[in-house]
């Protein structure tokens, strides 16, 4: 099946009237967060490596077609479809890089038919993709290191592909495994799981369960302990993992109550039975706050399975994205609307250390002291480069990590920094506002 038809109605209707009008000079769209939710210091761009693989495959097949003529549509639009191929440039900031309030995450030069077309894909693509790597980098943070993070969330994520984004950029910010094996096969991940409560209720008793899934996985055995009695459950994993020789390899996972007091409990135990190299995981609802608060208890926690929280990015599932035309036919344009006016011209963000941004203009001389942040992705509809491996974007962001101020990370109350705006920037802005108000007046008087 073809891609361009998965998009909004008026993307179609507008780019035919292009079509007839004769409107395919260049366009230059900038795509942004125009304000962070509350609960965001910062964000982390994600999801450009399924949108420049979207623009490389994009086409109308004949099936589209034949629905868009049963729709109405001219048949000189459909002629102009059934050859339309992306064909223009994509500049954006890499993934695993932090970004801001009403900075481009990428910007699309191309034929304004193309240009239109493709606004949807990449809003929807960018929009989730950014959100969860955003909540998955709070996880991280709320861990402070102190044990490994694990994706837990495909089966409660919006849909199937959802499951394998959250996969995939939790990993980009430093999750070490993921229970999704589709996605551990796809994106050269880590599998892991431990087993569900049904297999322990499947057996007569608790311990027959832990016996035979140690017998069977000796070299990954981790027994979920609170199917009945947490402690109880932990003494007979202790029996079993001393039976059977696994006391350098096995693990326990706790999955319900009070956690951190459950984890002390445990850890007790194990430690008693000299089963100090046991490894317990826990899991159940938890998010940054919950993962800090394991942290602050001094909880014996080696492995956090976050799941649905991070999956859907519970506390804030949307940004506020838009995708708006900055140039066209060489014009620089801009939106006068409250509260939603945009900045005209192709841009570029400047970054100097500590994340302290500048927003201008994309040909104007770097500001003393920055470097800029979007890349050439994509020239003439053609990738610039080969995909990267996420080890590329796990470097960017722990760098990028590195250098936001401690306000922007705080988990309650965050301070995000703000861009802000360079001369040429603030001139063209004023000027093209201006032309527009004086245009306006025209046509009214």
């Amino acid at each position: 099946m073809g891609t361009a038809l998965v998009t909004d109605f008026y993307e179609l209707t507008m780019a035919s009237s292009y079509i007839q009008q004769g409107m395919t000079a260049p366009a230059t769209f900038s795509l942004f967060v125009r304000q962070l939710p509350p609960t965001r210091g910062f964000l982390i761009v994600a999801g450009l490596e399924e949108c420049l693989q979207y623009l490389e495959a994009f086409r109308f097949e004949k099936e589209d077609l034949a629905y868009l003529a049963s729709l109405g549509f001219p048949d000189e639009v459909l002629h102009a479809f059934a050859s339309l191929r992306f064909t223009g440039d994509v500049w954006a900031i890499p993934e695993g890089r932090v970004v801001l309030a009403n900075e481009p995450l990428l910007e699309i030069t191309a034929p304004m038919p193309e240009a239109q077309l493709i606004e949807t894909y990449l809003l929807n693509k960018v929009t989730f993709h950014t959100a969860v790597a955003s909540k998955a980098a709070r996880c991280i943070i709320g861990a402070q290191g102190r044990f490994e993070l694990v994706d837990f969330g495909l089966r409660r994520t919006q849909g199937l592909e959802a499951g394998m984004a959250a996969a995939r950029t939790s990993a980009m910010v430093g999750f070490s495994a993921t229970s999704n094996v589709e996605a551990a096969r796809r994106y050269g991940l880590t599998p892991s799981g431990t087993m569900a409560h049904s297999y322990v209720e499947a057996f007569p008793e608790e311990i027959d369960a832990f016996r035979a899934f140690a017998r069977d996985f000796p070299e990954r055995t981790n027994l979920l302990v609170d199917t009945y009695d947490t402690l109880m459950g932990v003494t007979h994993a202790i029996e079993v993992i001393r039976e059977l020789g696994l006391e350098q390899r096995a693990g326990i996972r706790l999955d319900s109550g009070d956690l951190s007091a459950l984890a002390h409990g445990a850890r007790q135990l194990l430690d008693a039975a000299g089963l100090d190299e046991v490894r317990i995981v826990v899991s159940g609802s938890l998010d940054e706050h919950r993962l800090a608060r394991l942290v602050r208890d001094g909880a014996p926690v080696d492995v956090a399975g976050v799941g649905t929280r991070m999956g859907v990015s519970a506390d804030s599932p949307y940004l506020d994205t838009a995708y708006k035309l900055v140039v066209y036919d060489g014009r620089p344009v801009a939106k006068l609307s409250t509260d939603k006016a945009t900045y005209p011209g192709a841009k570029q963000v400047f970054r100097a250390k500590g994340v302290r941004d500048m927003l201008g203009l994309r040909d104007e001389r770097p500001p003393k002291g920055t470097m800029p942040v979007l890349e050439l992705a994509m020239k003439d509809g053609h990738r610039f480069r080969p995909p990267e491996a996420l080890e590329v974007q796990r470097t960017r962001y722990r760098f990028d990590a590195a250098e936001l101020p401690a306000s922007a990370m705080e988990l309650v109350d965050p301070v995000a920094p703000t861009a802000e705006v360079t001369a040429a920037l603030a001139s063209l802005t004023e000027q093209v506002r201006s032309d527009i108000r004086l245009k306006n007046r025209s046509v009214l008087g």
